[in-house]
């Protein structure tokens, strides 16, 4: 039976962080068009300085051990088809053998990343996790 290095309400939580950054920097909007309005908005949506939504994802992520952290590259990459729940194990070495730098910063840079982590999660929790 797999197992989850953390709860998956701390996941949830996470995507929703995610979710936040992610509309903040209108990775969401592949062509803003020429509509001003819509040009002005994107820029507003822009993180500033004092807003530490992205920092906030960086620490909770980099404090993980690296038994959680090599767990949250595989729900990602099994929400996004890259592997199935049956393959947890094999999909966490996996990420361990890729690990390279900050693994908040491959996350972040991730299109959908909350969109797969939920996706990930549901499928090892359908698939029976403990």
């Amino acid at each position: 039976m797999a197992a989850l290095p953390f709860n998956d309400t701390r996941i949830e939580e996470l995507v929703l962080r995610f979710n936040a950054v992610m509309a903040k920097e209108g990775t969401d909007i592949s062509d803003l068009g020429g509509n001003a309005s819509d040009d002005e908005l994107a820029v507003t949506m822009q993180e500033t300085g004092g807003d530490l939504s992205r920092d906030e994802i960086t620490q909770e992520i980099e404090s993980m051990n690296d038994e959680q952290q090599d767990a949250l590259v595989a729900l990602f990459w099994i929400g996004r088809g890259d592997a199935g729940p049956e393959a947890w194990e094999q999909t966490k070495a996996l990420a361990r053998q890729q690990h390279e730098g900050l693994v908040s910063r491959y996350l972040l840079g991730q299109p959908e990343v909350g969109e797969f982590l939920t996706t990930g999660l549901e499928k090892m929790l359908e698939y029976g996790v403990d």
